[in-house]
């Protein structure tokens, strides 16, 4: 406590200092110079200060860690309705990608150092396009094609870029496949089944997809908050609902997943909606659980119609870069897993990880995400992707 202690002198000395500072104020109760001067803090006042902090410090402990920051809901609550579309999409898309493309088009532009293709050359390119996640194995694919006829000869910096985006282009068509919405033969909605770790941004996405479905495809959609393990989860697919005008089936926390599913299929089919969206939970940490919950929810659906449900849909972060790999995989063991969804591609230098994806698994591209708004979610596009990511689409 030390600290604490004034030297007697001292503090009379500071007390005429401050009288002086004030002399000329106005008299203002709180300029007033303080009166008397204590030379230390008494040991009452230790003790309750003392005791205050253990108890700040208590109750900051039993504060719980949100799954969903309030930050996220300030950027989730963006007006659906149409924005500006300044710029277009191919204009946010290149905005969007803007620091994927960096590392790549400096990368490049740091390699291309000698007129003439040589192996020096090829191996720099191979490792620029690894550092922007493609990966090991789909960037050696993408050189070796490019080193095609051009080894040893004369090459530029925009020759690389044309060449590499082309390539790239053909990597991802094959995926490039929108979401189709086909009426089942037995009058029920078509059912999405939505599947995705924790804070990937499965919730936004489905809400866009259900804005997407109702104003672009014209189709009415009910929603099935399955994800029953978070009460937040369950709360923020209530606020879209309410955002899109979509009517939501829901249970209470640590309900059955499966039988919220069952539920809302036969509330659909009974209101004739068009589509049913699924959310699901997303603890991987607890592996065995979610595929015993997930394997579940297709059993029981299947007792309606073997077909349901009609498309299981997996949301990726890009900024988790290699991960969205294992993620890939290890729901694919667990669901049948017919689409992606890409969110996040603004917020990542790691805008190659969909290339390598799509090389790797052939798993279809159905939308991505480069933004919080409305229209920051569109189809996924081949041609555009590549030349944004490359950087030949100027922003």
């Amino acid at each position: 406590m030390v600290f604490w202690r004034k030297n007697k002198n001292i503090a009379e000395q500071e007390k005429q200092e401050h009288d002086e500072r004030f002399i000329h104020r106005p008299s203002d109760p709180a300029l007033e110079p303080p009166t008397e001067y204590d030379s230390e803090i008494s040991e009452d006042m230790k003790h309750e200060l003392q005791e205050t902090e253990t108890e700040l410090i208590e109750e900051l402990e039993e504060i719980p860690v949100p799954d969903h920051m309030p930050t996220e809901d300030a950027q989730e609550s963006e007006d659906l309705s149409d924005h500006t579309d300044e710029g277009g999409w191919l204009s946010r898309l290149t905005k969007g990608l803007a620091k994927s493309t960096n590392k790549i088009s400096q990368g490049i532009t740091d390699v291309i150092t000698k007129k003439k293709l040589d192996q020096d050359m090829l191996d720099n390119l191979e490792e620029v396009l690894i550092s922007a996640d493609l990966g090991p194995k789909t960037a050696a694919a993408l050189v070796a094609d490019f080193a095609k006829d051009r080894f040893g000869k004369d090459i530029s910096e925009e020759e690389v870029k044309e060449a590499l985006s082309e390539s790239v282009a053909v990597m991802l068509g094959p995926v490039a496949k929108p979401l189709e919405i086909r009426k089942p033969a037995n009058g029920g909605p078509f059912v999405i089944l939505v599947c995705g770790v924790n804070g990937v941004g499965k919730t936004t996405t489905i809400g866009k997809l259900a804005q997407h479905l109702k104003r672009d495809g014209g189709h009415s959609v009910m929603m099935a908050a399955g994800d029953t393990f978070r009460a937040a989860a369950i709360e923020q697919l209530e606020i879209w609902a309410q955002r899109t005008g979509s009517p939501l089936v829901t249970k209470e926390v640590g309900a059955d997943a499966a039988a919220v599913a069952y539920e809302a299929y036969e509330k659909a089919k009974e209101a004739g909606s068009d589509v049913l969206l699924i959310d699901t939970a997303g603890r991987l940490q607890n592996k065995a659980n979610l595929m015993a919950e997930l394997e579940k929810i297709v059993r029981v659906l299947k007792k309606q119609d073997e077909a349901l449900p009609h498309a299981t849909l997996l949301v990726l972060d890009a900024t988790t870069g290699q991960n969205a790999y294992s993620q890939l995989e290890s729901f694919k063991s667990m669901v049948n897993v017919t689409g992606l969804v890409v969110t996040k591609l603004d917020g990542s230098a790691k805008g190659g990880v969909l290339v390598g994806l799509a090389d790797q698994f052939g798993v279809p591209v159905h939308a991505i995400g480069i933004g919080e708004k409305m229209e920051d979610m569109q189809p996924f596009n081949a041609d555009e992707y590549a030349r944004s990511l490359i950087g030949l689409n100027a922003a």
